[in-house]
């Protein structure tokens, strides 16, 4: 077997290093169940994924870290669009590794306390299979984990309908939006 030329080899690992894993659950998919802190409007709950879908369909989606620019700028897009959620029948839901005293603050200012935010621990990270491979530094100046910018589109079955995973946050409410529109649509 013949190898590449050293240099395109390097070049080939160091690109791959570079990407981000794009693995995310696939629509079909059983979205795993949680339990998390959470909080909306500043107040801190207890929030449970089964409890949520009960009401019907669940935006959930995973964002870096609160309080950088693009997760303010996709936090305050889906708070202006939260009506147009409700109308079609959807909870939104935003996820991410931060501390849930940081989301607090986070669901007051940029979500405008439309919609909770809620802490994802490890085994939510793992199970959505959301996570970054990457660290910024926490308040305490300890490194802490940061997550992939995914959204999902759960049935209230508990399946995941649609996922859109994208570092980039302009199209994220858009794309569930309409996802979320099919998803009423296709319901007799």
């Amino acid at each position: 077997m013949r190898l590449p030329p050293l240099p395109a080899l390097i070049a080939t690992v160091a690109l791959l290093a570079a990407a981000p894993a794009s693995a995310t659950l696939a629509p079909g998919a059983k979205a795993p169940d949680f339990t998390t802190r959470g909080a909306t409007a500043g107040k801190i709950f207890t929030l449970h994924l089964g409890d949520q879908l009960k009401k019907g369909p669940v935006v959930l989606y995973f964002f870096p870290a609160a309080f950088t620019p693009g997760c303010s700028a996709e936090a305050r897009a889906f708070a202006e669009a939260v009506p147009e959620f409700r109308k079609a029948g959807a909870t939104v839901i935003g996820m991410s590794a931060d501390p849930v005293d940081i989301l607090s603050d986070f669901s007051k200012k940029d979500c405008a306390g439309k919609f909770p935010v809620a802490s994802a621990g490890p085994t939510v990270v793992s199970g959505y299979d959301v996570a970054l491979g990457r660290t910024i530094p926490g308040k305490d100046g300890q490194p802490r984990a940061i997550t992939s910018r995914t959204s999902y589109v759960i049935t209230q079955k508990g399946v995941v309908y649609y996922t859109h995973s994208d570092m980039n946050p302009a199209d994220h409410v858009k794309n569930t939006l309409a996802a979320v529109r099919r998803l009423q649509a296709e319901r007799p």
